[in-house]
């Protein structure tokens, strides 16, 4: 499987907008790339504010993953976040599309790059 680029850091520091720029040059280069979301609070639905969830503008630039699969009502863990994402890698991989993991939850993160599955 294609290992994606992660991007990680403190909040506010601009890791979507680096990956969306990443991908928008991996995409003109000739390299599709999409983004893969790694934020514990951008799965849920309605929870727009005070999250620094990436726009719907940004969202149509550049396809994400991962953002607002879930309903604020329910329990979304990160157990659930290793197949989801497993499963987005994989089919990104049979596509032939660069991952680019943004992440702002370190154990998100964990769970690609250490393998939580």
């Amino acid at each position: 499987m294609r290992p994606p680029l992660v991007i990680v850091g403190p909040t506010a520091c601009g890791k979507s907008a680096l990956g969306l720029e990443l991908a928008e040059r991996s995409i003109a280069a000739g390299q599709p790339a999409e983004v893969v979301s790694a934020d514990a609070k951008a799965v849920y639905r309605g929870m727009d504010i005070g999250t620094a969830k990436v726009t719907a503008q940004d969202r149509r630039r550049v396809p994400h993953h991962l953002v607002d699969i879930a309903d604020p009502t329910e329990e979304y863990t990160v157990s659930q976040f290793a197949i989801d994402v497993e499963a987005v890698l994989a089919d990104l991989d049979r596509r032939e599309v660069q991952p680019i993991l943004v992440g702002g939850t370190g154990l998100y993160v964990r769970a690609v790059v250490d393998g939580f599955t």
